[in-house]
């Protein structure tokens, strides 16, 4: 028999993985955090290994013992992007024998689960927009609406890792005179200490920078692009354009246009608020599907992680047990 009236909730992401073990009266009784959640590139048992000293830790600090398994194992996962993915991922975790049932998801349920009320049928869509970009939404009778979301070969763009890369591409053009004239050309290689887009050309692909540091361009191209500049405002724009777009698809799929419904709007480029983003996504949204209620979400995933495990659990939680779990990560 499991361990009546605990949960387990797994938000993993590629680059950081969040464990947390729950109570039905709405206490954390243990959380952990490791590494990222990697399957295409580890294979999927190695990728789960990750989790077995998370979940070692939380127990311990729960004061679990042996091996019992818990009652339920809401688990959101970067990479769960097509069935056959979530299939394996299903029959691993369940294979580990941590809990008596194992429910997989695509992490960006959880920022859909944690934006949406407690209790009742929750209908909604949701679009993070972080590293990369992906959208769910749920509708009527369990209805689901989401993208393959697997890069440029299922359609996507956008995300901080495309911002990058187009800032870097618009910068290089702007240079040497095949595109359009642009503050990027300069702001791009002084971030890096250097003069010319060609040094940082060279030094991107000698690696003398690390890949891992184009990240930081992102922020310098919102900023640029407050600034007024038009090449830089394109690429704003693009993305407010991916967002809406994504949005009101999914919106329309669950038929869900002419009613209001929450459009729940997270991860770190849409968290940040930036003003031109924020403004030009509000203002597609109102003209695409204008009873759509946008909010923009900056409660970590794994709320939503333990939420799905508190509507899962045995025994039923007390109503009040989720209000007491949502102050846990305000």
């Amino acid at each position: 028999m499991g361990l009546t009236g605990t949960a387990l909730a797994i938000d993993a992401g590629n680059s950081k993985t969040d464990v947390a073990l729950v109570a039905t009266d709405g206490r954390v009784l243990g959380r952990a955090r490791g590494g990222g959640f990697q399957p295409p590139l580890v294979g999927t048992a190695q990728a789960v290994d990750v989790l077995t000293p998370l979940i070692t830790s939380a127990r311990a600090q729960a004061g679990l013992t042996g091996d019992a398994p818990v009652t339920q194992l809401s688990a959101f996962l970067a990479n769960a992007d097509l069935p056959v993915e979530v299939t394996r991922l299903t029959a691993e975790l369940t294979s580990r024998g941590w809990a008596e049932a194992v429910t997989v998801h695509n992490d960006t349920f959880a920022l859909l689960r944690t934006g949406l009320p407690d209790g009742g049928e929750q209908l909604g869509v949701a679009v993070v927009c972080g590293a990369g970009i992906n959208c769910v939404g749920r509708g009527r009778g369990g209805a689901t609406a989401r993208f393959p979301s697997i890069g440029r070969i299922s359609g996507d763009w956008g995300g901080g890792s495309f911002l990058a890369d187009e800032a870097l591409w618009h910068a290089a053009r702007a240079e040497d005179g095949r595109g359009a004239p642009s503050e990027l050309a300069r702001a791009l290689p002084a971030h890096f200490g250097l003069t010319t887009m060609l040094e940082l050309i060279e030094a991107l692909h000698l690696h003398r920078i690390p890949d891992a540091r184009r990240h930081e361009l992102a922020p310098l191209l919102f900023d640029i692009a407050a600034g007024g500049d038009a090449v830089a405002r394109s690429i704003v724009g693009h993305q407010a354009e991916e967002v809406a777009t994504m949005a009101t698809v999914a919106l329309r799929r669950l038929d869900l246009l002419a009613e209001p419904t929450p459009v729940i709007l997270g991860g770190s480029v849409l968290a940040a608020r930036h003003p031109l983003l924020h403004d030009l996504l509000t203002q597609l949204l109102a003209e695409r599907a204008p009873k759509a209620l946008p909010h923009v979400l900056t409660a970590p995933p794994i709320l939503g992680a333990a939420l799905d495990a508190l509507d899962r659990a045995t025994p039923t939680p007390h109503p009040n047990a989720y209000q007491r779990l949502r102050t846990e990560w305000p």
